[in-house]
């Protein structure tokens, strides 16, 4: 992690609230992340944690309440957004040129997923656990101070998911947030959870 990554990042959410589906997801959802904070989003399936991180990056309206970012956010779930006809280590390379970074920050976040080895396959060819990965190092080399993860562990194998730890290490230690949405507890120590309960009553 270079300097320039090591930055003033915070994260505030205050009473949100999304409506989706003509019912409520998430309500009265509060949370505080400073600079090296890492947060364990924890929830039942249906709970809203993919919801509540997409809408963080923006990718869905909050019916009500407030959402505070001071920094850069980076999202990674189940959709790679990775260009499945190109070798990965193009594909990786593309993401950075629309984050500002460098072909070697490229380089630098496939080594520490591992994937390295991988470079010049074309993405279509990658197995579920190294899509996963790819999906990860797209995430490191973003330079993002805010890295939402939903369900980054599903795929990985021990010495990966080693790997990730890592990364979130290091990323905090550089100043920057982890929010993870994940079913099991991370092997890693979190500064706070955050519990989401699920909502069955209709709007």
């Amino acid at each position: 992690m270079t300097a320039r990554q090591a930055h003033r990042s915070s994260l505030h959410l205050k009473n949100v609230a999304i409506f989706r589906g003509n019912r409520f997801v998430l309500n009265a959802i509060n949370l505080a992340a400073t600079q090296g904070d890492t947060v364990w989003i924890r929830g039942a399936n249906g709970s809203g944690k993919s919801t509540l991180l997409r809408a963080i990056a923006g990718l869905l309206d909050i019916h009500s309440g407030t959402v505070d970012i001071i920094g850069t956010v980076a999202l990674s779930d189940e959709n790679l957004a990775l260009e499945s006809n190109l070798p990965l280590s193009k594909a990786l390379q593309f993401w950075a040129f629309l984050d500002n970074a460098t072909p070697q920050d490229s380089v630098v976040s496939m080594t520490a997923m591992d994937i390295m080895s991988l470079s010049e396959v074309p993405v279509r060819y990658l197995s579920t656990g190294q899509r996963k990965r790819a999906g990860l190092a797209r995430i490191l080399a973003s330079k993002a101070s805010i890295w939402l993860l939903d369900e980054p562990y599903n795929g990985l194998d021990s010495a990966s998911t080693a790997h990730l730890d890592a990364a979130i290490v290091a990323h905090s230690n550089a100043g920057g947030i982890t929010l993870l949405a994940a079913h099991q507890s991370p092997s890693i120590n979190v500064s706070q959870s955050v519990v989401l309960d699920r909502l069955e009553h209709a709007a």
